[in-house]
């Protein structure tokens, strides 16, 4: 009798995929990288090709709800973020020198500038460390790729009493 491995369930179904191109797509790829951690040297512009990209290591939020309890194990996977028409890049908050050090993603968030002067997308870190784009448009992707892996993990946060 010929027996075969027990498959692997298709996770390509499951991987983010998703494209903004205004401030309430942002937020929803906002809300999905929100303590994702991300290295200095996973940070690249390309100043000919108008392109931010970074890799980012990604706390699978969605789904969370139910694996939560005691002893539950959630996951992260490797997510690749591309800003397109990137006209500037601006660092502050952290050295691009530090390729080894991490970075704790909380938001991105898009401000809009004056019309001539376009907008800037904030990538706002923990600590106080922020990459601000500057651009005229709003054109983000954001994709998983490869497997992920399970962390017994979940980032918390403070949550602000009502006074």
């Amino acid at each position: 009798m010929l027996k075969t491995a027990p498959s692997k369930p298709d996770r390509s179904a499951a991987a983010l995929r998703l494209r903004a191109e205004d401030a309430e797509d942002l937020a929803v790829i906002s809300a999905c990288l929100q303590d994702a951690l991300v290295s200095v040297g996973d940070l690249a512009y390309d100043r000919d090709a108008r392109a931010f990209v970074l890799v980012a290591n990604r706390f699978c939020w969605e789904g969370c709800e139910r694996r939560a309890g005691r002893g539950a194990t959630f996951e992260r996977t490797l997510c690749g973020v591309a800003f397109d028409e990137i006209d500037g890049v601006a660092y502050r908050g952290f050295q691009r020198s530090e390729h080894d050090r991490l970075l704790s993603l909380l938001a991105i968030r898009a401000t809009p500038g004056a019309p001539a002067a376009g907008m800037a997308i904030d990538l706002e870190f923990a600590g106080g460390a922020t990459v601000r784009l500057s651009t005229a448009a709003i054109r983000c992707r954001a994709r998983d790729f490869g497997e992920p892996w399970p962390t017994a993990w979940r980032p918390g946060h403070a949550v602000d009493e009502p006074r």
